[in-house]
């Protein structure tokens, strides 16, 4: 069988519904990427590199990726040059996770809440 040729009724009888299906996708999809339809196209995704983040509130710095990039550079422990990005809160310094939350007084917000709107 011949797969450049267009679906006649000779192959209908050859070959089952579903896989005649499946072959006209191929033969579609073959077809596409000879003719070069899925090329990516340049320059439109951000370029992805590892950066330093450094909470400057608590002095801790942490390697990861991103797209942002920065002018400014830090030497790693690794010993080569990343860009540094400044954030003003992470891990190390977010009260969620340094457990230093307020607690907040919900009786007091209630007694206000009643003073200020109650029956007077």
């Amino acid at each position: 069988m011949d797969i450049n040729k267009s679906g006649t009724q000779k192959e209908g009888l050859l070959i089952e519904k579903n896989d005649l299906n499946r072959l006209w996708i191929l033969r579609k999809v073959s077809a596409s990427l000879s003719k070069g339809y899925n090329k990516m196209k340049k320059n439109l995704h951000p370029t992805v590199r590892q950066v330093v983040f450094k909470d400057v509130s608590c002095d801790f710095s942490f390697l990861g990726t991103s797209t942002m990039d920065s002018t400014e550079t830090i030497k790693w422990e690794d010993g080569k040059s990343y860009p540094l990005i400044k954030v003003e809160i992470s891990s190390a310094s977010h009260p969620f996770f340094t457990g230093k939350q307020r607690v907040l007084d919900k009786g007091g917000r209630i007694d206000r809440f009643k003073k200020k709107y109650g029956k007077k």
